[in-house]
């Protein structure tokens, strides 16, 4: 069976804030069973990093919580993105305003920040970790699992939808 649904997450260069979200939305979807119906990949606005893994910082925090980051790589966000996929999740402004620009008019309800998911009505961006410290690792985790829930409640909403 193929996926349903698809989400893509997207950050700069694809090795921390987004590579966690899809780590985290796919063991959320597992836990649910629900892997088979939304399909979850990550990329970055930028080529900086294409082919690596995840930072190893965001690797080991999130496997502290019980997320597998190893098998992920990084790509840069393709045009054929805003077709392929179903919700397309800026983890800041900046992202979202670059998205914005190259999605086709008619596919740019596709695009929203990330945190517009979330339950705490906090903050509206994913800070970047990557030059901090392990404080700055676990907010993000902390926002992303957040996020994460909600994005799972709207992909449940959506199967839920459909099987009427």
């Amino acid at each position: 069976m193929s996926a349903l649904y698809s989400v893509l997450m997207v950050c700069t260069g694809n090795i921390c804030r987004s590579p966690t979200a899809d780590g985290v939305l796919r063991q959320m979807l597992a836990d649910q069973n629900l892997a088979q119906q939304v399909m979850v990949d990550s990329a970055g606005i930028a080529d900086y990093h294409v082919g690596e893994a995840p930072d190893r910082r965001s690797q080991q925090h999130a496997k502290k919580r019980g997320y597998d980051l190893s098998s992920l790589r990084a790509r840069e966000v393709r045009a054929a993105d805003f077709e392929r996929f179903d919700l397309i999740l800026a983890m800041d402004q900046g992202h979202f305003n670059h998205l914005h620009r190259r999605c086709p008019a008619h596919l740019q309800h596709k695009v929203q920040l990330f945190l517009d998911y979330a339950s705490e009505a906090g903050e509206r961006e994913v800070p970047d970790p990557y030059y901090g410290g392990s404080d700055g690792f676990e907010h993000v985790l902390d926002l992303i699992e957040d996020g994460c829930t909600g994005v799972l409640k709207w992909a449940q909403q959506r199967l839920a939808d459909q099987s009427r």
